[in-house]
This record gives structure tokens, sequence and C-alpha cells, in this order.
């Protein structure tokens, strides 16, 4: 008896209890899912549900032009703006009303050249400096 057990344990008796078909019917309950029930856990990567990223280019002339960007920006698409076409006090004043929506939204705004802002909704990252405008900026002040 004990060494039916041990037998039993190394593989070498036959277990009494477990017929063929009852190994059969295990077996058949492990084996992996029909091909097409693993089909429907298959997701496509085209669809997605994350639209195409956007960036959208401003050249702004007048005050009023900044609900319009802001507009772009609660849409989640990245703006970049150019200030050249206006004079420093209205394009302060559109940077100042853009910074406050860019801070409500938890975005960033970055100065990328003389006149030029890049503001981003959250979900976008911006990686580097430009070191020419860093040192510029770092001068004035």
């Amino acid at each position: 008896m004990a060494f039916d057990k041990l037998g039993r344990f190394f593989g070498i008796a036959e277990d009494e209890d477990m017929n063929e078909s009852s190994y059969t019917e295990e077996v058949d309950a492990n084996q992996e899912p029909e091909k097409n029930e693993r089909r429907a856990n298959v997701v496509s990567i085209n669809s997605g549900s994350a639209p195409t990223s956007k960036i959208v280019l401003y050249e702004p002339r007048v005050y009023s032009d900044a609900k319009e960007v802001a507009q772009n920006l609660l849409n989640n698409k990245a703006i970049i703006i150019n200030f050249a076409r206006m004079d420093d006090a209205q394009s302060r004043r559109i940077v100042d009303f853009i910074t406050g929506t860019v801070y409500a939204l938890n975005g960033e705004i970055q100065r990328v050249g003389d006149k030029i802002f890049l503001a981003t909704p959250p979900k976008f990252e911006t990686d580097g400096k430009i070191a020419e405008l860093v040192d510029k900026k770092d001068n004035i002040d």
C-alpha cells in the first residue's frame, strides 16, 4: 500500500481512480480557447479612441484673437503663436490670457522664438530647450 502511494507519487504505478476518459476531459478543459474566442480579445492598434493630435499656427493681429487660440487649447490642440505682426503691449495681453488658459488646463507655454510661443494642453510633451533664448532671457532680467 505504501509502495503504491509512493509509486503513484513518482508516476510509476497507475492510479486506479483515474481512467483515460477523465484524463482526456481534464486535458480538454485546460486547452487554450478556440481561435474565434481569442480574436474577441484582440484590439486593433488603429481603432483606439485617441484622435490625431494637431498643432495649430496663429498669427494674431488683435486682442480678440486670443479667444480663438484658447478655444483650440480647450479642444486639446497644441498652438504656435507668432506675435511678429502685433505691438508688444497687445502681445503681452494675449500671452497673459493664454497663460491663464494653459494654467487652468495644467498645460504648458514656452517661448520658442523672439516673438513665438508654443502652448500645449496637458497630454502633450515637449522635450529640450532652446539655449539661445534662455541665455537672452537671463541677460535681460
